[in-house]
C-alpha cells in the first residue's frame, strides 16, 4: 500500500507538469508577432493563418485546456493520458506500415516472401512491431478486442497474400482512415464527458464554498494538486532542459567563471513568466529547508526531527525571493539585465538562510557548551558549523563588494551578513565561557556579568551598523538621488534597526540595574544563619556559602536571585512580590521586617514588634517546633535569559513535602520552603 501510495503521488505531480508547461509558452506568445512571421512565410495564403482572431481563439482555447487538466482530478487525468498513449500507438503502428509499403515499392519484388531474405527480413520486422503495438494498445485500454487497434496490419497481410503492390498502397491508405473513424466515433461518444465532469464539479465547488468557506477551498486544492512540488519539479525541468541545450550547441567545455554566468543566465531564462518565478519561488524554499535540515542534522543527529520549528521551513526564504522579484520587476528585464538582478536577490536568500541556520545553532551551542557532554565529536561539529557562519558570510559580503559599486542598497545587503558574522562570534564567546565553567570546580560568580558583557559588546556593534547604514543612506538621499522608495526604507530601518535596538537595550539596562539595587538591599546571611539554614540554593541546586535573604525568610545565592529578577519580580518559592517588600538598608548586615538576626531569639523580635508569627495550616492546627527535613524534585533546566540574552540554568519552582503526615509543618524561621507556601502560591 505505500508502494501505491508513493506512486500514486508521484503520478499526481508528474502528470500534471504539461500543464503548467502549455501554460507557460502560452504566456510566452506573442500572437501579433507570430502573425507578421506567417505573413512573410508560405503559409499567408492558408486559409487557417489568413484571420487573426483565430489564432486568438485558439489561445484561450489553450489556456482553458491547460487549466483543465491542472484541476482534473487524478483518476480521471490518469485516465485522459492512456487514451493519449493509445493514439500515439496507433499513429506509429501506422507509421511503420507506411514505411514498410515503401521499402517494398523501393524493392520492387511482388514474389513470395521466402523467397527473398531482404522482404522476408522487412515483413518479419515489421510485423513484431505491429503486433506490440497492438498488445500495448490492448494493454492500455484493458480491453480484450484486440481487432480494434489491427487495421494497420492490413497492408502486411495483403503482402503475405500476394496482393499487387499498388493495391497494397490503397489498402494502407485504408486502414489509416479506418482507425481515423474509430477515434472519432470514441471522441463522440465520449463528447458529453467533459461537460458531466465539469457539472460534478461545479455542484462539489458549490458545496465546499457554502458549507466551509473559500479559503477551505482553496487549501483543500492546494493539498490535493500539491502546488509546491509541482511547481518546483516544473521548475527544475525547465532548468534542465535550458543546461542540456545550452551544452548541445557547445563544443568546448566552458572555464570556471563561465559556470557561474551560465548558471545566472538559465535561471535567468528560466524566470520570464510568472509561472517560472513561482517554480523558482518554490524550489529555493526547498532548498532552503533541504539546508536548514541538514543543519539540524549535522547538529543533533536524527533527535532534530523530533521538534519541527515552523519558522525554519524555507517559507521565509521563498516570500523573500518573491517579494524582491515583484518589487524590482524581475521578469520584464533583458536576460543579461535579469541575470545580474538575481545574483543580488540570490545574495539576499542566502544571508537569510544564514541567519535561520545560526537561529538553529544558536541554543543548540549554548546548551552544549553549558551541558557536562565531553563528546570531542558534538562539540567539534558545533564549533565547525559556528566558524562557517562566522567566515562565510564576510567572504559573501567581500565577494559582493568586488563585483558592484557602493550603494545604499548594497550596503543594507552587506549589512546582514556582517551582522551575522557578529551574533556568530558572541555565541562562540558565550559558549567558551561556558566550557571554561564547566572546567572549573567551583562556578564562576561573575560569569553572568560576563556573558553580559559580552551580550552588550556584540549588541553594542549590531546597533553602530545599522547607525552608519542609516547615515550612509541619508546622506546618499540629502546629497545624492531622492526617491520615496529610498527615503521609506531609510524610515523602516530606522525605525527597526535603530530605534527599537536602542530601547530594548536600555530597558535591559535599567532592568539589571533595578536587580542589582534590590540584591544589595537584601541582607547578607551570616555563617550561623547559613548553619541553621542546613540548606542548599533553590535555584541552582548547589550548596550555599554565602546567600542573601528575601523579605519572606528564603536563602538564595545573590547572583542566582540576581538573574531571577531579571525576569520577574517575586520570590522564586513563596511567589511573594519583592518589590514593595524590599527597604534599602545602612548596612550589609542589617534585617528586614520579619527576619531575626543569627544573635537574637526569634521570639524576641517578636514581642518586640507586636506582630504574631505567621502560622502554617495543618489538620491538628498547632504549630511545630521542629521542621521537616525538604525533599527537592525539581532539576536545573537549561534556558535563555529573556533579558540579559543567554543564561545557563532556568530557576524552576521546587515541591516541598512534610515526611510523615502525623507530624505537623515546622515554622519558617530558619528561611526553608514550606508546605503553606507551596498551598498558598498554588
Amino acid at each position: 500500500m505505500a508502494m501505491k501510495a508513493r506512486v500514486e503521488a508521484v503520478l499526481n505531480v508528474g502528470l500534471r507538469i504539461p500543464s503548467i508547461m502549455l501554460l507557460d509558452v502560452l504566456y510566452r506568445w506573442d500572437v501579433s508577432s507570430f502573425f507578421q512571421k506567417i505573413q512573410r512565410s508560405s503559409l499567408n495564403n492558408n486559409p487557417l493563418f489568413q484571420y487573426k482572431y483565430i489564432a486568438l481563439y485558439l489561445h484561450y482555447v489553450g489556456y482553458i485546456l491547460s487549466v483543465v487538466l491542472l484541476t482534473l482530478p487524478r483518476q480521471h487525468l490518469v485516465q485522459l493520458y492512456l487514451y493519449v498513449l493509445t493514439a500515439l500507438l496507433l499513429f506509429a503502428g501506422h507509421q511503420l506500415s507506411r514505411d514498410y509499403v515503401r521499402g517494398e515499392l523501393d524493392s520492387g519484388y511482388e514474389g513470395p516472401l521466402y523467397l527473398e531474405p531482404l522482404s522476408m527480413n522487412r515483413f518479419t520486422t515489421a510485423l513484431i512491431g505491429q503486433v506490440v503495438v497492438c498488445t500495448l494498445c490492448s494493454c492500455v485500454m484493458q480491453t480484450k478486442q484486440i481487432w480494434l487497434f489491427s487495421a494497420h496490419l492490413l497492408p502486411l497481410v495483403a503482402r503475405l497474400c500476394l496482393v499487387p503492390l499498388e493495391t497494397i498502397v490503397f489498402i494502407n491508405r485504408f486502414a489509416m482512415i479506418f482507425t481515423g473513424l474509430e477515434v472519432l466515433y470514441f471522441i463522440a461518444s465520449n463528447l458529453l464527458v467533459p461537460y458531466n465532469l465539469a457539472k460534478t464539479a461545479y455542484r462539489e465547488l458549490v458545496q465546499v464554498v457554502e458549507v466551509y468557506g473559500l479559503l477551505a477551498l482553496g487549501m483543500s486544492l492546494w493539498n490535493q494538486l500539491v502546488l509546491p512540488v509541482l511547481f518546483m519539479c516544473f521548475w527544475l525541468v525547465l532548468f534542465a532542459l535550458q543546461i542540456y541545450t545550452y551544452f548541445s550547441t557547445r563544443d568546448q567545455p566552458p572555464s570556471r567563471e563561465r559556470l557561474l554566468f551560465l548558471f545566472l543566465t538559465s535561471i535567468a531564462e528560466c524566470c520570464s513568466t510568472p509561472y517560472s518565478l513561482l517554480g523558482l519561488v518554490f524550489t529555493v524554499s526547498f532548498v532552503a529547508l533541504g539546508v536548514l535540515t541538514l543543519c539540524k542534522f549535522y547538529l543533533q543527529g536524527y533527535r532534530a526531527f523530533m521538534n519541527d520549528n515552523t519558522m525554519h521551513r524555507g517559507m521565509t526564504e521563498g516570500i523573500t525571493l518573491l517579494i524582491l522579484a515583484v518589487q524590482t520587476g524581475l521578469i520584464e528585464l533583458q536576460v543579461i539585465h535579469r541575470a545580474f538582478l538575481l545574483s543580488i536577490i540570490l545574495f539576499v536568500v542566502v544571508a537569510s538562510i544564514l541567519q535561520s541556520m545560526l537561529e538553529i545553532a544558536d541554543p543548540i551551542v549554548l546548551a552544549l557548551g553549558a551541558s557536562k557532554d565531553k563528546s570531542l565529536w558534538k562539540h567539534f561539529r558545533a564549533v565547525s558549523l559556528c566558524l562557517f557562519l562566522l567566515v562565510f558570510p564576510a567572504y559573501m559580503a567581500y565577494m559582493i563588494c568586488q563585483f558592484f559599486r557602493m550603494d545604499f542598497w548594497l550596503l543594507i545587503i552587506i549589512s546582514s551578513s556582517i551582522l551575522t558574522s557578529l551574533q556568530v562570534l558572541g555565541t562562540l564567546l558565550i559558549y567558551i565561557l561556558f566550557v571554561v565553567e564547566e572546567f572549573r570546580k567551583a562556578p564562576v560568580e561573575n560569569m553572568d556579568e560576563v556573558i553580559y558583557c559580552v551580550n552588550g559588546t556584540y549588541r553594542l556593534l549590531e546597533f553602530l551598523v545599522a547607525v552608519c547604514v542609516v547615515a550612509y543612506g541619508v546622506s546618499e538621499t540629502l546629497f545624492g538621488e531622492w526617491t520615496v522608495m529610498g527615503s521609506t526604507i531609510i524610515l523602516v530601518h530606522s525605525y527597526y534597526n535603530v530605534w527599537l535596538r536602542a530601547q530594548l537595550g536600555w530597558q535591559s539596562f535599567l532592568l539589571r540595574r533595578d536587580a542589582v539595587h534590590k540584591i544589595q538591599n537584601m541582607p547578607t546571611a551570616s555563617t550561623l544563619q547559613l548553619q541553621q539554614h542546613n540548606d542548599i540554593c533553590s535555584i541552582c541546586f548547589q550548596d550555599m556559602k554565602s546567600a542573601v535573604i528575601t523579605p519572606c525568610s528564603h536563602f538564595f545565592h545573590a547572583a542566582c536571585l540576581k538573574k531571577w529578577l531579571y525576569v520577574q519580580e517575586t520570590c522564586p518559592l513563596c511567589h511573594g512580590q519583592l518589590k514593595s517588600q524590599l527597604q534599602p538598608t545602612s548596612s550589609p548586615g542589617a534585617t528586614t521586617q520579619g527576619t531575626p538576626p543569627a544573635n537574637q531569639n526569634p521570639a524576641e523580635v517578636e514581642q518586640e514588634q507586636g506582630e504574631p508569627q505567621v502560622e502554617l495550616d495543618t489538620e491538628e492546627g498547632t504549630q511545630a517546633k521542629n521542621p521537616p527535613p525538604i525533599k527537592t524534585s525539581a532539576k536545573p533546566e537549561l534556558g535563555t535569559d529573556l533579558l540579559s540574552g543567554r543564561s545557563k540554568i532556568q530557576p524552576k519552582e521546587c515541591d516541598v513535602a512534610a515526611e510523615g503526615s502525623a507530624e505537623p509543618a515546622g515554622d519558617l524561621d530558619d528561611g526553608s520552603c514550606s508546605t503553606s507556601h507551596v498551598n498558598s502560591s498554588s
